[in-house]
């Protein structure tokens, strides 16, 4: 029984790595490219790991020179999915360029108001957690810091 060669695992991880890549992007049709390439990383991989051998048809050959079915089922069932998954996201795709002529994924209300939260805790932190004017860590203004958040509330 030989392994899998190494092509076949730079193949699998040149697809897993791309896909996952693709699926961070913002464009819908990246994110679709992203689905279909993880998807044959995946069950190209599942394969690799199945024991190769004989048919699995009773009768053929020996229980113990039989390949192992499960694996290509799995692959079967996975590719199924991966098809209804795909034709999906082309119908977001096409829904989002036919309405707003852009397949962009665009930033919703909560989005905005975390990256804001975010920018605020990272001045009051910036602000609160250096050194006071003689150097001594508890001699802290946090005036600074309650300023900035007033006026950024404020806007």
């Amino acid at each position: 029984m030989t392994g899998p060669t190494l092509v076949l695992v730079l193949a699998v991880g040149v697809l897993v790595a791309t896909g996952v890549t693709l699926l961070l992007e913002r464009s819908l049709t990246r994110i679709l490219l992203g689905v279909i390439l993880l998807g044959n990383g995946v069950n190209l991989l599942i394969l690799l790991g199945g024991r190769s051998g004989a048919a699995p048809l009773v009768g053929t050959a020996p229980t113990d020179d039989m390949s192992d079915a499960l694996p290509q089922a799995m692959v079967l069932t996975a590719v199924v999915i991966t098809f209804g998954l795909t034709a999906f996201l082309l119908a977001v795709a096409y829904r989002s360029w036919y309405t707003s002529g852009d397949d962009e994924v665009q930033d919703d209300l909560e989005d905005r108001q975390t990256v804001r939260l975010a920018e605020r805790n990272e001045v009051a932190t910036a602000d609160l957690g250096g050194d006071g004017p003689d150097g001594d860590p508890e001699q802290v203004d946090p005036e600074p810091a309650r300023r900035r958040l007033r006026r950024s509330e404020e806007s």
